[in-house]
């Protein structure tokens, strides 16, 4: 079972950007080889760039490049798992990360709100696991999967009856279904030395999270603000401290654990 990210093929979806852009540039700086994907390419190609920036002014640089792919369609997962091959010689560690928040915004009231979050955030996990597993099985060292999930997998987004939508039961359900998607493969692959774990932030700074639909959205619904505070006193989480957690999953901190869906919530599924 390795234990050292350096030199390590690493696939990050939804990389472009917030949680997913913060891992692939940890591990790239940790000597990392790193294939991140997006559905913009102007954006995946910046990011792509500013991630090798900033790997080559580290002490052991590693190397980053990008695949346009949307998660939620099967071929293009198996699309990013061969490229991987080709590109990185494999996949030692997949970050299933990406993800989209329809719960704000005028879209949150139609249904396809929540037909786009099971697609991506849920039948997106799944799809970009299985492509994955041939390649994580191959070189026969472990490997290790990390799925953002989110408090909301332990704690509905909607806090009550004024604040329900589709967008908000479709990321709700997407977020807590990942759970059982974790479980069955931690479950399955452990004997495969692949540890497959789950990480669940509250709010986190990110775009994602801190724009003006959002806003709107507190604006109108205070109750729905309201809901998302953490027990702990605080701002809404930094991705570095997301990446940290994950990555810590998948080097040798975490290498006796699998199965483990870690709350990085500062309490808010306390509440």
């Amino acid at each position: 079972m390795f234990t050292s990210i350096a030199g390590r093929a690493v696939v990050v979806t939804g990389g472009t950007r917030g949680i997913g852009k913060g891992i692939a540039s940890v591990f790239a700086r940790n000597g990392a080889k790193v294939l991140i994907t997006g559905r913009d390419a102007e954006a995946a190609r910046a990011a792509a760039e500013e991630l090798q920036a900033r790997a080559a002014a580290a002490a052991e640089p590693g190397e980053v490049s990008y695949v346009l792919a949307d998660v939620s369609s099967r071929e293009d997962c198996r699309r990013v798992a061969a490229i991987a091959q080709e590109r990185l010689g494999g996949i030692d560690v997949l970050c299933a990360n990406a993800g989209i928040f329809p719960a704000a915004g005028d879209q949150r009231l139609e249904i396809a709100a929540f037909v786009d979050a099971v697609s991506v955030m849920l039948n997106g996990v799944y799809f970009t696991i299985e492509a994955a597993l041939p390649a994580l099985l191959e070189h026969g060292d472990g490997g290790a999967i990390v799925i953002t999930s989110s408090a909301a997998g332990f704690k509905s987004v909607s806090s009550g009856f004024d604040t329900m939508s589709h967008g908000a039961a479709g990321y709700t359900a997407a977020k807590t279904g990942v759970i059982g998607v974790m479980r069955y493969f931690a479950t399955s692959l452990a004997e495969k030395n692949i540890r497959v774990n789950s990480v669940h932030p509250g709010g986190v700074a990110t775009p994602m999270i801190i724009n003006e639909a959002m806003g709107r959205l507190i604006g109108d619904q205070p109750e729905f603000g309201e809901a998302q505070q953490p027990k702990l006193s605080m701002p809404p989480i930094e991705p570095e401290i997301v990446t940290d957690m994950m990555v810590y999953l998948c080097g040798r901190s975490g290498q006796c654990l699998t199965g483990v869906a870690l709350p990085i919530d500062g309490g808010l599924t306390l509440k």
